[in-house]
């Protein structure tokens, strides 16, 4: 077979399966552009119609299993991204005292509690934000207090408490965006899970993205880094094609 085809052929073991996630509408998004300064979407959660986009994404992925074969679930630390993570790949309804492990959503936003159980860990991981500075919504709230609203997200990757990232008045450039998103890539290629779902942000996964396929068909190139409309999943597979040992 002339590789000159285009088709790839690669050891199982250098691969890994992520699926890629945009959180589903928040309110900034139904706001525009304009009013992304305003601290009145300080952190923005989620719509009604975005809660309507998590079960809709929910059924889709239970009906192709991947909510069995998922084993590890990323997250951006802000309240969209963890809203819709617990939505989409959470447990069923959380009932209290029923048994004793900790909610991955505590009652918010009107919505039911939601269980950790028979669900795969959720991480939460700053690398993963969307692009820091300026517009309000894109300011994560205090870890302790993420702790309350999502008891069973793994934050222990988080630097501090406050957000020490997010400046007021410096807005993170694309270059540094998406520097920030390859590192993010690879640290996921350390984690030891083979097939792990991201729920990031349209910035940073447009940056991110816009590195790879240029050795690809455009129409390859397209299909990977076309812009994410709210709460699409989107499955890739990464490649190390590195020489080291595994």
């Amino acid at each position: 077979m002339d590789p000159a085809q285009g088709v790839g052929l690669y050891p199982m073991h250098r691969c890994k399966t992520i699926h890629l996630v945009r959180h589903a509408q928040g309110f900034h998004n139904v706001a525009g552009v304009k009013d992304h300064r305003s601290p009145d979407f300080f952190d923005s959660q989620i719509t009604p119609l975005g809660w309507d986009q998590v079960d809709n994404l929910r059924k889709h992925v239970h009906s192709l299993g991947l909510s069995t074969s998922i084993e590890l679930v990323v997250v951006s630390p802000l309240l969209r991204t963890m809203q819709t993570a617990v939505g989409v790949f959470g447990g069923e309804g959380y009932v209290d005292g029923i048994i004793d492990v900790p909610p991955l959503m505590a009652e918010n936003t009107n919505r039911p509690p939601i269980s950790s159980l028979n669900s795969p860990p959720f991480v939460a991981m700053e690398l993963c934000r969307e692009r820091l500075g300026v517009n309000w919504c894109d300011k994560r709230r205090s870890i302790s207090e993420y702790m309350t609203l999502f008891p069973a997200i793994d934050f222990s990757l988080a630097k501090s408490d406050a957000d020490t990232l997010w400046e007021l008045d410096v807005r993170e450039t694309d270059e540094d965006l998406a520097k920030r998103g390859l590192n993010f890539l690879k640290w996921l290629w350390t984690r030891e899970e083979r097939e792990i779902a991201v729920v990031t942000h349209s910035a940073l996964l447009m940056h991110t993205l816009a590195a790879f396929g240029d050795d690809c068909h455009p129409c390859v190139k397209n299909e990977m880094c076309k812009p994410f409309n709210n709460c699409e999943l989107r499955p890739l597979v990464i490649v190390d094609r590195s020489y080291t040992n595994h």
